[in-house]
Parts: C-alpha cells; sequence; structure tokens
C-alpha cells in the first residue's frame, strides 16, 4: 500500500489522532507558559533561585524522552498510563525554553529604559510589569516559539504509554515496518511544527516592531 492510498483510507483516524496531538500541545504549553514566565520574573528579582530554577529545567531538557514517560509512570497522581503522564512530561521539556527567553528578555532592557522608570518613582514590581515585561514580550515568545516545536515532536513519543496522537502511527508503523504507516503520522507532525512555527515567527516579528 503506498502512502497516499493509506492516507485516504484511514484519513478520519489520522485526523482523530491529530486533533489528539494538538490537544496534548496545548494543554502541556499552557501549563508550561503559566508555569515559566512567572518563574521567569521571580528570579529577576531573586538571583539566588536563578540558577537552581535554570539548572533544574536544564536537567529535565537532558533526559531521553521515552526514559523521562517511564521514569513518571510509578509517581503517584501525575503518572500512570496515558494522558496525563504525557502532559506532564511535555511541559517538563517545555519549561527551559520559555524560562530562559523569559529570564533573558526581562534582563536585556535598556538601562536608560530601567532608570527613566526609577526617576518616575516606580517599584521593582510596577518596572518588572509595566516596562520590561512589555518590552521583552517579542523575546519571550521566541522561546514559547521554540518550546512548542520541541512538544509537537516530543509528542508522538506519548504514544508509548497510551496517550494518542500521531506517534501512534509512528510505532504502528515501525512494528509492522510499513513506511505508509509511519509517514501517516510523521508528516502530519512535521507539518504542524512547521505551521505553528510560522504562525508564531509572524507574531513575534510583529511584536518586535512594535
Amino acid at each position: 500500500m503506498t502512502p497516499w492510498t493509506f492516507f485516504i483510507t484511514h484519513r478520519s483516524e489520522i485526523w482523530s489522532a491529530t486533533l489528539d496531538h494538538i490537544a496534548l500541545v496545548l494543554i502541556a504549553m499552557s501549563f508550561a507558559i503559566v508555569i515559566a514566565v512567572p518563574l521567569g520574573m521571580l528570579i529577576v528579582q531573586h538571583p539566588a533561585l536563578r540558577t537552581f530554577s535554570l539548572g533544574l529545567a536544564s536537567i529535565f531538557q537532558t533526559i531521553p524522552s521515552l526514559a523521562l514517560f517511564g521514569f513518571l509512570i510509578p509517581i503517584p497522581l501525575i503518572g500512570g498510563i496515558g494522558p496525563r503522564t504525557a502532559i506532564v512530561a511535555l511541559v517538563l521539556y517545555a519549561l527551559l525554553p520559555i524560562l530562559r527567553n523569559t529570564y533573558v528578555g526581562l534582563t536585556s532592557i535598556d538601562p536608560a529604559v530601567l532608570e527613566a522608570a526609577e526617576a518616575m518613582g516606580m517599584t521593582d514590581t510596577q518596572i518588572l510589569t509595566r516596562v520590561r515585561l512589555p518590552l521583552a514580550l517579542g523575546i519571550i515568545l521566541a522561546g514559547i516559539r521554540t518550546a512548542t516545536v520541541i512538544t509537537i515532536g516530543v509528542a508522538t513519543i506519548a504514544a508509548a504509554i497510551g496517550a494518542g496522537g500521531l506517534g501512534t502511527f509512528i510505532f504502528r508503523g515501525v512494528a509492522m515496518v510499513s513506511d505508509a504507516v509511519i509517514l501517516a503520522g510523521a508528516i502530519p507532525a512535521a507539518l504542524l511544527a512547521i505551521i505553528a512555527d510560522l504562525f508564531l515567527a509572524l507574531i513575534e516579528r510583529r511584536l518586535r516592531l512594535q
């Protein structure tokens, strides 16, 4: 069976897996952003926490994806077989790019701008939220963009623990030694990554021009 024939005959199944894949990525990225952006803002004002936070996020990034999924399975509450464990793993992988870019963006502001804000009587918190954060949005979004592309790719491994997604076809194709089945998962996943990257790059470019 050719890849095109497989795509046509299994289009509904592929579409369903694509929606599951998108859901995994969106949920994981939402949690990662909610965790990493405020944490990045916090470590700007608390240098003692900076090394620990960035170091811990870096450690998660270095663990092989399949091994991380395996490590999380036996952990109570967050472990087990299914989407929950996959989302936790994806969040851990997405933290570093967002956290690092948030910190870099917030600390790379022109000192003259910060001095002007201080001269206006702004507190450190006001400077962070009203000056640093708006100016750093482009760099923060670049981190979110990188994390999103990474998450889309790593999410294919989630099928190994029963979380569904496009990785289902990839693992099935490997077991069947079928290029057509592998491509049914690999091509949509690659397209999702390209579309997400282009969309976020467009938003990032507009933010940097403002």
